[in-house]
């Protein structure tokens, strides 16, 4: 876990706690059906973690999902977390899944808002 404070224009960064990743038992999103940040993380006790944006919180369940894909293998689960936007088989997949999925609603806004200006005869 790391710490962030800013002095000034300098930004500060401190490591306060490691863990390790086989030891890590579950990630719960608190609440998928909102756009917020918070989420635990369960290892042989709970934490109360904060991401930056709910964005950087479901980037960081993708690549800890990944992680332990690529080396464990375990049952890890990842809970409160809408799973369209955490697996690779899904609509939204690409690299950058984020970018992508700001595009996707972009489009739909811009396709809604022609069609709103469009006469009906």
């Amino acid at each position: 876990m790391v710490k962030h404070w800013r002095l000034d224009l300098e930004e500060k960064y401190e490591i306060v706690e490691r863990w390790f990743l086989k030891d890590l038992k579950m990630i719960d999103g608190k609440e998928a059906d909102t756009d917020n940040p918070y989420f635990d993380m369960h290892f042989h006790k709970v934490y109360n973690l904060e991401a930056y944006s709910c964005a950087s919180k479901y980037t960081f369940a993708r690549t800890l999902n990944k992680l332990n894909e690529m080396y464990l293998r375990k049952d890890l689960k990842i809970v409160n977390f809408d799973d369209t936007y955490l697996n690779d088989d899904s609509i939204w997949s690409s690299n950058n899944r984020d970018c992508l999925v700001l595009m996707r609603i972009c489009f739909y806004a811009s396709n809604l808002l022609c069609l709103s200006l469009c006469p009906l005869s």
